[in-house]
């Protein structure tokens, strides 16, 4: 049985071999993946066993492709819940305890209602449970200090952390390219 095409993403490497990201993980899909080689923007690592077919050719989908040209990772972050979450490492940091994103908010911890702003250093990730508690009062007045101040994570931060969350789904191909420095097996 052959594996269905949407289940053969290439994993993207910029041209010094490291993932465009880790988390989300940088992936394209097949059609993306076949036009990039076919445009000679990128360079096939690594493959499936799996073809496409013309009335010409066949290719075998590639599973592991790199940048044939260097792109700059950002220098500054996005300001997006996700990089909210990613930064405090999916932690409510009131209560300390991880949840899956959709048991996630964040929270402003002086309240917009008290003049607090929408940035880098007044969100942090909260539960449901701990931002309901905490509510419109500043973190000492409900009497729940904060386990990290919030601060502006750098891109290579965001970068690291995103490595400690791997996705549900890993080809074998990949491994190799996302865990640089995982313990080796000796032989």
């Amino acid at each position: 049985m052959q594996v269905a095409l949407e289940n053969c993403p290439a994993l993207v490497l910029n041209a010094d071999f490291r993932p465009l990201s880790y988390f989300p993980l940088s992936l394209w899909s097949w059609q993306d993946t076949i036009k990039a080689v076919f445009l000679e923007r990128v360079n096939v690592v690594s493959e499936y066993e799996r073809e496409i077919r013309s009335p010409r050719q066949a290719v075998r989908l590639p599973s592991v492709i790199s940048l044939k040209e260097f792109a700059p990772v950002a220098r500054r972050p996005a300001f997006t819940r996700f990089n909210v979450f990613l930064r405090d490492r999916f932690t409510c940091q009131y209560c300390g305890q991880r949840f899956p994103t959709h048991e996630l908010t964040f929270d402003h911890v002086v309240p917009r209602s008290k003049g607090g702003r929408t940035t880098w250093h007044n969100v942090v990730t909260a539960c449901g449970a701990c931002n309901l508690k905490k509510g419109s009062r500043l973190p000492r007045q409900a009497g729940m200090p904060l386990i990290r101040e919030p601060m502006e994570p750098t891109s290579p931060m965001l970068q690291e952390f995103g490595r400690a969350f791997p996705p549900n789904y890993l080809h074998e191909s990949w491994r190799d390219f996302l865990y640089w420095d995982s313990e080796l097996d000796p032989w």
